[in-house]
């Protein structure tokens, strides 16, 4: 299983991007984000595994993929530990901050009849990610992805009930679904098979990006017509799967499955946006962003890209951050915050490269000009 750490380098002038630009696209995101007043679509839906989840996980009795608790959200208004599998935020809800709402939208599974009806009339949006579910429906014994979607048919006709002045569809189309999920797939699949042949590789990328192209299919006949997809990060270089290595570098296997599986799903919007009427898309590329920043850590401000924040065992790596754990006091300068998922200040760069940056980090458009797209 050893491995040697290959994070394959960019041309040298996406490096130079790389570090010329992530900065200011920090800073533009700072200023946006300070004038944010009002939603720039009528909502957010969002699907995935924890990298979106922002509590429905905290529901579920059986889960052992929850953050509920200390030391999680030491960051979040107040040190709420709300769900997120971070200190703070996470990458979705900057995408959120960035369309101008206060952050993500809430989670499905926290909804009641006394919520605010505004989400009632198809407007602020809903989260129905769990931790720990991936895009197969074998993956993990949480919220599939089919069923997320089963749960956002269910609020679609509550919302068809509600609406009186605007038709749904009309609604709908003008609304994001931003999809975060696959890596969850990789790991199950790793787990059976950690040294699989080309052929092998080829397979099981195919079958997940078949299933996939399914889900979108599913939601676009719900009414989805803008979709935001975040890819998958090169999960090899975890603090997990670091500490299973002896050398302590990245597991390739991992890196190459995330590659092959981002690139299957490029080919797989490009396909279904010429064949699916107004359908509208961006791929984020979270490997990108992540990549960049384990190149060249402190050109961006980075101290630690290899240990978590929060933790135990190599590398901080070997169990989750659990009110037990350690975690470190300059968490702005940490890569991950516990063993699979980034920090705040990471989620914060990714989002602001995804939304406001070059094709290097979300083709064929970033995702303001998804957002911004009235055609």
């Amino acid at each position: 299983m050893a491995s040697t750490m290959r994070v394959p380098p960019l041309p040298l002038h996406h490096r130079h991007y790389l570090l010329l630009h992530l900065p200011l696209l920090v800073t533009a995101a700072v200023l946006a984000l300070g004038g944010a007043q009002a939603g720039k679509v009528p909502a957010i839906y969002v699907f995935g595994d924890s990298t979106a989840d922002v509590g429905n996980n905290n529901y579920l009795q059986r889960s052992n993929a929850k953050a509920n608790f200390p030391h999680n959200g030491i960051d979040f208004p107040f040190s709420r530990p709300t769900g997120r599998f971070s200190n703070g935020y996470n990458g979705i809800d900057f995408l959120a901050i960035h369309m101008g709402f206060r952050r993500s939208p809430p989670s499905f599974l926290s909804l009641t009849n006394k919520t605010n009806h505004q989400i009632f009339k198809g407007l602020k949006g809903v989260n129905f990610a769990s931790g720990g579910s991936g895009i197969l429906d074998s993956t993990g014994s949480t919220i599939t992805m089919t069923k997320q979607i089963q749960y956002f048919s269910t609020l679609r006709s509550n919302i068809m009930t509600q609406i009186a002045t605007e038709p749904t569809y009309h609604l709908l189309s003008k609304s994001i679904f931003l999809i975060s999920s696959g890596g969850n797939d990789i790991f199950a699949y790793f787990t059976k098979n950690n040294s699989p042949n080309t052929t092998e590789k080829d397979q099981f990328v195919a079958t997940l990006a078949s299933q996939y192209e399914n889900h979108l299919k599913a939601l676009f006949t719900l009414g989805a017509r803008k979709f935001g997809l975040v890819d998958v990060p090169p999960i090899g270089c975890c603090p997990y799967p670091r500490s299973l290595n002896p050398t302590g570098g990245c597991l390739d296997i991992l890196n190459e499955l995330s590659l092959g599986f981002n690139k299957a799903v490029h080919s797989l919007m490009l396909n279904l946006s010429s064949t699916l009427e107004g359908m509208k898309y961006s791929v984020g590329s979270s490997y990108e962003v992540v990549s960049g920043i384990i190149r060249n850590p402190e050109a961006l401000g980075y101290k630690e890209i290899k240990t978590a924040c929060c933790g135990a065992g190599k590398f901080n790596g070997q169990s989750g951050c659990t009110p037990n754990a350690t975690y470190c006091s300059e968490r702005h300068h940490y890569l991950f915050w516990d063993l699979l998922h980034p920090t705040h200040a990471t989620s914060k760069l990714a989002g602001s490269a995804i939304y406001y940056g070059s094709q290097q980090f979300a083709s064929p458009i970033n995702f303001r000009q998804l957002v911004e797209d009235e055609n």
